[in-house]
């Protein structure tokens, strides 16, 4: 049985089934930057999703390439991801603001009807991911080809006897005009 995390903000309980720590082991392609001579790497990933003090969740990923030692002597660690997931929906006099500005007020979600109201037309809720990585296209990443204009993460989760995993995929372009090319693809187990 799924329980809600203590403390949980009301409007977070959309989210609440990614909270705790997943790893696994997924694959990295190079075929946006070697079309012709494409090749894939194994990475093995920890994702770990908190309750924030806010109406976010706090999302802190770290990854590393594996080689081909079993010993893992030739492992590449990655930089880390850092991010804030929420419910996207309208700002409000209640949200932080930037740095250090409180917010005031009451939160306009105060019960289950009014979370409601941001159901999607799918039926689901949208949400808004802000990540960093401190390679994020400097100028020596697009010089040397490995920059992209574009690019789509999509998340979902898989049941698989009885066990769920969350999976995630990655697929980028050069700008929003040209066809998206697969960049990574991961399956994370809850541990």
């Amino acid at each position: 049985m799924f329980v809600l995390p203590e403390g949980l903000p009301l409007e977070l309980t959309p989210l609440a089934f990614l909270v705790g720590t997943w790893e696994g082991i997924g694959v990295v392609s190079n075929k946006y930057v070697s079309k012709e001579d494409a090749t894939e790497q194994k990475f093995q990933q920890k994702v770990t999703f908190s309750v924030g003090e806010g109406n976010y969740l706090t999302y802190h990923a770290t990854s590393r390439l594996l080689g081909d030692a079993t010993d893992g002597s030739k492992d590449v660690e990655l930089p880390a991801e850092l991010g804030f997931w929420r419910l996207a929906k309208e700002a409000e006099e209640a949200d932080f603001g930037p740095l250090v500005l409180g917010g005031s007020g009451d939160r306009k979600i105060k019960s289950a009807e009014d979370l409601e109201t941001l159901r999607n037309e799918r039926g689901g809720f949208d949400i808004e991911a802000s990540i960093i990585h401190p390679g994020h296209m400097p100028m020596h990443l697009i010089d040397a080809g490995k920059g992209w204009g574009y690019g789509e993460r999509m998340y979902g989760t898989l049941t698989k006897e009885g066990v769920v995993k969350l999976l995630w995929v990655m697929e980028v372009a050069a700008s929003v005009r040209d066809e998206l090319v697969p960049l990574v693809s991961v399956e994370l187990d809850r541990i």
